[in-house]
């Protein structure tokens, strides 16, 4: 046998090289999953209150944001507010109530939407209304953490629309922080759905085609 025989290398098993290779992209998934959720649980800077809107959309999941929605109305930054996702057996002197009793004028400048269960049905329930009353700017009214899934699916439901973000700061998160699991479990959750939103139009795309893939065989003689 010869020197250079014995002097050579061995080849890595191939099992080894998808071994290493699916580790390292799975630790480069997970840098970018954590930089981006680092991202996401830096809260925003204090809400803008100095632009004016056609309209305020407030998106149910706390009476903090409802609050937030008719200080808004009472400060004349919208002519009407819109608070989308009510419980059908809801009634808005109900709401009102749970609001802090606002000036009874309120009720004529306040619509309920019924119709929305989610983040995307909020979205076009209120595309819906605000295309319907002709506005072209809405001042958008959600927890902070909520904003970003929110805004994608807003722009992505109503792109001639201006909207204006204004997050609101539940005491409970500003109290604890990630140092509560409940809270760490909620952001992490949220970022999750975020994830998903933001990929939705590709997963759609991809179904879509594979739907019509089989259609266009069976025509190709």
């Amino acid at each position: 046998m010869s020197p250079d025989a014995t002097c050579k290398p061995k080849t890595p098993f191939p099992a080894k090289l998808v071994l290493v290779r699916t580790a390292i992209a799975g630790a480069t998934l997970f840098a970018f999953w954590f930089v981006g959720l680092v991202w996401f649980v830096t809260p925003p800077a204090t809400e803008d209150r100095s632009a004016i809107t056609d309209a305020i959309v407030v998106l149910t999941g706390g009476s903090l944001r409802l609050q937030r929605g008719i200080e808004l109305l009472l400060e004349g930054k919208g002519r009407e507010l819109f608070v989308s996702g009510v419980n059908q057996e809801v009634e808005l002197n109900e709401l009102l109530h749970v609001s802090g009793n606002p000036p009874d004028w309120v009720s004529c400048c306040i619509v309920l939407g019924h119709e929305a269960d989610n983040t995307l049905g909020n979205a076009r329930e209120t595309a819906q209304w605000v295309r319907r009353k002709g506005f072209r700017s809405s001042r958008l009214v959600t927890a902070w953490y909520h904003m970003p899934r929110s805004l994608l699916e807003f722009d992505r439901a109503m792109p001639e629309i201006e909207i204006v973000a204004h997050p609101v700061f539940p005491d409970q998160i500003k109290q604890h922080g990630w140092a509560a699991s409940a809270t760490a479990i909620l952001l992490v959750s949220e970022y999750g759905k975020y994830l998903g939103a933001l990929i939705r139009p590709v997963l759609e795309q991809l179904r879509w085609e594979a739907a019509i893939e089989p259609a266009s065989a069976e025509r190709t003689p």
